[in-house]
């Protein structure tokens, strides 16, 4: 390989490494319990502008903004549920990877099981169909003589071998 292909080939590699470089939170906290409660706590939001990112996973601006919004709020005392609660007062539900059980939300907890039920009920239902044999009607009395008069003669032939 030329000396130029090796350098391209190697200056390609050192500017793949950096590519995928992606932001780190530099925070201080004031215990490692802090930080690893805070972090989970991230984790368990959703960020409101990607589809299905935790504010932790995400590198979009807000994400960033409420990463140290929750960050601050572990800092000051907070609690989870207060966290929690002045995410959802400001985003709604949507927010939360585990809504609540209300009466709003109920069709996106009870769609699961409805729709294992119909799958299941489905399946069944197929496995029915295909498990029954299928009506047969009896032959007459001349199409049994002819049968048998068939079979007699591949027995014959099938002996001779």
């Amino acid at each position: 390989m030329p000396k130029c292909g090796k350098f391209l080939l190697s200056f390609v590699f050192v500017i793949s490494v950096f590519a995928r470089a992606d932001m780190v939170d530099t925070y201080s906290f004031n215990s490692p319990e802090e930080r690893v409660r805070a972090v989970a706590l991230a984790k368990a939001l959703r960020c409101p502008q990607c589809q299905n990112q935790n504010l932790v996973e995400s590198n979009s601006p807000i994400a960033y903004d409420l990463r140290i919004e929750v960050y601050n709020m572990v800092n000051e005392g907070k609690s989870n549920q207060q966290i929690i609660d002045a995410m959802t007062a400001r985003f709604g539900n949507f927010v939360l990877y585990k809504p609540p059980f209300q009466w709003t939300t109920l069709l996106l907890w009870l769609s699961p099981i409805f729709l294992t039920v119909l799958a299941f009920g489905l399946m069944w239902r197929y496995a029915e169909k295909r498990e029954k044999p299928q009506h047969t009607t009896a032959l007459e009395p001349a199409q049994q003589a002819k049968l048998a008069q068939l079979l007699k003669q591949t027995e014959h032939t099938g002996n001779k071998k």
